[in-house]
């Protein structure tokens, strides 16, 4: 019985989002590490995420009733009551949001707060059935765990901080778009309206392609401010190329299932690439006055434009 609660908060999801947290933390932290304060910020966001997941299949068990990949879950087979997966639900909000409250930083806490509201009370509830913009929606509280693990050293929203939500923002849309055109038969049956689905693959290579691209300037904004080093830059640089690759070289050559499938992989590659290097080759960041929002238009946008 135990496996089946379990099941509901979606493992895999809970290793990823740990993953990028502690990819904030460590780059945060600059090599001066709290272990009390790491475990704090896991321990709270592996019952925050566990929480929205399994929010989320209460949500979608009639959508995953449809589907292939998902007509096997604890809802839809009724192997767990609804009841008791909503107070499971609840209550391991509850514990997440305490622990992130008592033991991290207010900035830290509040976008814990923004990923779930997100995630289950726009995403899950409509965007996803009802928009084809739901795949931002759903971004957006992707790319809260890196910041919540960066903010709870730092304790404040700063240039670092808005480059991993960016860089996370972006990094989930040609990851969605892949999967939805490797899943492509299962989204359509369950009438969900991601844009491989709505506008078609072929639209939806050039937008993988521009967020690809997009994806790569972000990540080095990290070493044109200061806040990771050359060796960082080499190999996202290197991960970006081949991801971009893949995007272009690879739709030719392969059915589009096993195309899709393969940059879903990759795509789950170059995250997790991201987040070692980040952890690793961190600089010492020389802390300036100058304003968040004045900082990223002068050195980031103005150098795009």
């Amino acid at each position: 019985m135990l496996r089946h609660y379990l099941r509901l908060t979606k493992p895999g999801i809970i290793r990823g989002n740990l993953i990028a947290a502690a990819g904030g933390f460590f780059l945060a932290s600059q090599g001066q590490i709290d272990w009390f304060l790491l475990l704090a910020v896991c321990v709270g966001l592996v019952c925050i995420v566990a929480s929205g997941c399994v929010f989320n299949n209460y949500i979608d068990r009639d959508i995953d009733a449809k589907m292939k990949r998902t007509c096997e879950r604890e809802l839809v087979l009724k192997v767990v009551p609804v009841s008791h997966a909503l107070i499971f639900a609840t209550l391991l909000g509850v514990i997440g949001f305490a622990v992130l409250y008592r033991y991290t930083t207010p900035v830290a806490f509040g976008f814990g707060v923004l990923g779930v509201l997100v995630y289950v009370g726009l995403y899950s509830l409509y965007y996803k059935r009802h928009s084809v913009h739901g795949t931002l929606i759903g971004g957006f509280s992707g790319a809260c765990p890196p910041v919540i693990g960066y903010c709870a050293v730092t304790g404040q929203y700063d240039a670092g901080a808005a480059i991993l939500f960016l860089t996370f923002c972006i990094w989930q849309m040609p990851h969605s778009y892949a999967i939805a055109i490797y899943r492509f038969e299962d989204y359509k049956a369950a009438n969900i309206p991601v844009l491989p689905i709505q506008a078609g693959i072929s639209k939806a290579r050039v937008h993988i392609i521009a967020y690809i691209l997009a994806f790569a300037v972000a990540a080095m904004a990290l070493t044109y401010l200061g806040y990771a080093g050359s060796f960082y830059a080499l190999g996202m640089g290197l991960v970006s190329l081949y991801w971009l690759y893949i995007a272009k070289a690879g739709f030719q050559k392969m059915p589009a299932k096993q195309w899709g499938k393969q940059l879903t992989i990759f795509s789950i590659v170059s995250i997790f690439v991201f987040c070692i290097l980040i952890s690793l080759d961190f600089s010492r960041i020389v802390h300036t006055e100058e304003p968040l929002a004045s900082l990223i238009t002068h050195q980031v946008v103005g150098d795009l434009l």
